[in-house]
């Protein structure tokens, strides 16, 4: 009975440690559009209007759940925009994002406002183990919870490779750099979402390739690795 209730006890410390809340705090106003996307606002674009915030509490590993019930949130308000809303420290300063407990400022941003992309090759790590990787021929180590960015040279072939005895290989080459591309390599079995709504819409092996939705918030909550 002892051994049953430890059991018992441990399940409940990682539900808990697991445990994600996602509301909206801040209501300004609503909008009716229909857009499927939600994407990071940049600092650059001008024209959008502010609908109100979401407050995330809780660490989940869990980051495309995450980002479904962030995305439900925003749809609920017609957003397609956001952005991250640090909190202050007691000096007025702005907080880094801690991702067990941060706010997303969101909006509606017409589509002619969009900033265009800048044409970069994204490769996000797992959540929770070191990964080695190599692009072209050059080794980069990923640590968990972030990500390197390349530049796109079109016409270039990128490979990429997971460098372990059974890992996956594959080969991208853009045309243009009007696009960004994201893949992330995954340490778990991950079922492919094909509905290209804020999930994943190719799957080699370890090598995922990322709606862009789900990846910018990724680049959010996620710590950029400059190699």
């Amino acid at each position: 009975m002892i051994k049953n209730l430890a059991v018992a006890i441990s399940i409940f410390c990682v539900h808990l440690y697991n445990a994600q809340n996602v509301y909206l705090s801040k209501v300004e106003k609503t909008n009716d559009n229909t857009d499927k996307f939600l994407y990071k606002k940049a600092e650059t674009t001008l024209g959008s209007e502010y609908l109100g915030e979401i407050e995330v509490q809780g660490f989940s590993r869990d980051d495309a759940a995450v980002f479904s019930l962030i995305y439900k949130k925003a749809k609920e308000i017609g957003a397609n925009t956001y952005s991250f809303k640090p909190f202050e420290n007691i000096d007025g300063t702005p907080q880094v994002l801690n991702p067990s407990n941060y706010r997303i400022a969101l909006y509606y941003t017409p589509k002619e406002k969009l900033v265009n992309q800048n044409g970069k090759l994204y490769v996000f790590a797992s959540s929770d183990k070191d990964q080695k990787i190599n692009i072209n021929k050059k080794d980069y180590l990923l640590t968990p919870r972030s990500y390197i960015t390349l530049d796109i040279i079109p016409g270039e072939v990128y490979t990429i490779s997971t460098k372990k005895l059974l890992g996956s290989t594959i080969k991208v080459q853009p045309k243009t750099n009007d696009e960004n591309l994201y893949f992330q390599i995954s340490s778990l079995k991950v079922k492919s979402d094909t509905s290209g709504i804020g999930g994943l819409n190719l799957k080699s092996g370890d090598i995922i390739g990322l709606e862009k939705s789900y990846a910018e918030f990724l680049s959010l909550i996620y710590i950029q690795n400059k190699q």
